[in-house]
């Protein structure tokens, strides 16, 4: 579809669809126990308006996705905001390919077991995947150098999470690849202490930006890439037991043959569109116009997927239609009015499927990089219990952290720096592209406290993250939701009308490592 086409369908469809989600957010946000702040029952409103099932979990490239992007830019529109997309539009594009396993199609065995799809393997880098596969399957303990050396032609499963120091930094589907292995699965056990493996997987699928000619993998690259679910290794070989009980805790592995592999790979590839949506708010003082400030968060979810007790939409609430709409929420409090430097409102589409919006962003800026003083990120942000300590990704990084301190420390929040840098969140989520590309960052988490939150927390990753029931039934601290809001809004004024340009620690700049 032409670029001008596809942007008036976006306008279009914000005409009809803030009516009626509107309403239908009115309802939802008054139902209940919900929150006994105006502030905050807007701010739910808004987010209800992103996440209902009528926005089918906003999946990259989808209608859904489209429908809530036209109607941020609306929102961005009536509160005053100035266009800071291409061609004077809202919209930044970007063109992807769009790989699906049709799991009707296609067939997994080893050893003459068949594997479920999303439940039992879930197959991920499908621009690489042949037609069919008959390879002998093996497991190669942690797969580290000294344990895949002979496995050429061969499906190598490998003990995945948490990856021991053995192997730390050791690229493992690099060196099997370059070994001539047919395929690698990850055993996904146990997971990190503070996000366990989830299962079922929504899809197997991949997505990534249309690539040139240059792109394009050459035949012979052809390899299975995926991860197992621990609970199937018994159906593989009998010593499934005693590998989950070593592998917890680092101890030495067997290697096992598993028998033969078979496979029937069917995948459809669509060339979809989906766009970052972005808004400016001018700066008050010209001579700080080149010191932007970029408040992001992702408007893409899963869409519809695996179902999970009958549920198949993957509705996204808090992760990240509730984020998103504290910015339109900010961008209708600031009503048009400036502060001292630019503020641009930044909703990223590709973040669930490889941060794709702020990557495509980096390499095609709207705004100069140059001109970007700091990136506020607000992703993984999970209001379930009273806001007493938060972790700040990047609070020693930049001077930005320590604006963070001072304006949490205002409100009674303490902060704290990464307990649990194996999950590596500082560079999951939107602020790395632009961290990497030299600006200044930081991002937050809900810290646990106490056994309530920690219950809560873990509660959370085990049932909700990244599946259906991340909706609007998601019991919600009112009062902590509404602290984090204020939080970030007195953060960006903080930031934006800081005496100072916000500056990296000595070393810490991303390329300086």
């Amino acid at each position: 579809m032409r670029f001008g086409g596809w942007l008036n369908r976006l306008a279009v469809a914000a005409s009809g669809l803030l009516a009626l989600a509107g309403a239908g957010a009115g309802t939802a946000a008054q139902a209940g126990s919900g929150p006994a702040d105006a502030e905050t029952r807007a701010w739910w409103a808004l987010t209800t308006e992103l996440s209902t099932d009528a926005m089918e979990g906003r999946d990259t490239g989808s209608a859904g996705y489209d429908r809530a992007a036209a109607i941020v830019a609306k929102r961005f529109a009536a509160a005053g905001l100035k266009p800071a997309g291409e061609q004077g539009s809202w919209f930044q594009t970007i063109p992807f390919e769009d790989r699906r396993l049709d799991e009707a199609r296609s067939r997994l065995t080893i050893g003459g077991r068949a594997l479920r799809f999303n439940r039992e393997v879930q197959l991920s880098g499908l621009e690489l995947a042949p037609t069919a596969l008959s390879a002998a399957a093996t497991f190669r303990g942690y797969c580290g150098k000294d344990e895949i050396a002979d496995v050429r032609g061969k499906l190598v499963v490998c003990y995945g999470r948490p990856a021991p120091a053995r192997v730390k930094g050791f690229d493992r589907a690099k060196a099997l690849r370059e070994a001539g292995a047919a395929g690698m699965l990850l055993i996904a056990a146990p997971g990190l202490p503070g996000e366990p493996i989830r299962w079922p997987f929504a899809y197997s699928r991949s997505v990534k930006p249309q690539p040139g000619r240059e792109g394009e993998p050459e035949p012979g690259d052809k390899f299975v890439i995926g991860v197992l679910n621990p609970d199937s290794l018994s159906r593989l070989t009998a010593r499934a037991a005693e590998i989950l009980r070593k592998g917890r805790v680092g101890a030495d592995l067997p290697h096992v043959e598993l028998g033969r592999a078979l496979g029937k790979f069917r995948v459809d590839l669509s060339r979809t569109r989906s766009a970052n949506v972005l808004g400016l708010l001018p700066g008050t003082d010209p001579a700080l116009a080149g010191e932007a400030i970029v408040i992001a968060a992702h408007l893409d979810g899963y869409g519809r997927g695996e179902p999970v007790n009958g549920d198949a939409i993957y509705n996204g609430t808090l992760d990240d239609a509730a984020y998103v709409a504290l910015l339109e929420q900010f961008a209708a409090m600031r009503g048009g009015k400036g502060l001292k430097r630019p503020v641009l409102f930044a909703v990223f589409t590709g973040e669930e499927k490889g941060l794709w919006g702020s990557r495509w962003f980096v390499g095609h800026p709207t705004v100069p990089l140059s001109g970007i003083a700091a990136v506020i990120n607000l992703d993984q942000v999970r209001p379930l219990y009273p806001l007493k300590l938060m972790t700040v990704h990047g609070l020693k990084e930049s001077s930005l952290g320590d604006l963070v301190r001072q304006v949490a420390t205002a409100r009674g929040i303490a902060v704290q720096e990464d307990p649990e840098p194996e999950r590596d969140l500082l560079r999951r989520s939107d602020n790395w592209p632009l961290m990497e590309a030299g600006v200044p960052g930081a991002s937050f988490v809900f810290a646990t406290y106490d056994a309530a939150s920690r219950a809560k927390y873990r509660d959370w990753y085990e049932r909700r993250y990244h599946h259906p029931a991340d909706d609007l039934a998601t019991p919600i601290d009112w009062q902590a939701a509404a602290d984090f809001n204020r939080f970030f809004i007195a953060l960006t004024e903080g930031a934006a009308d800081a005496p100072g340009r916000i500056a990296w620690a000595p070393g810490a700049r991303p390329e300086a490592r």
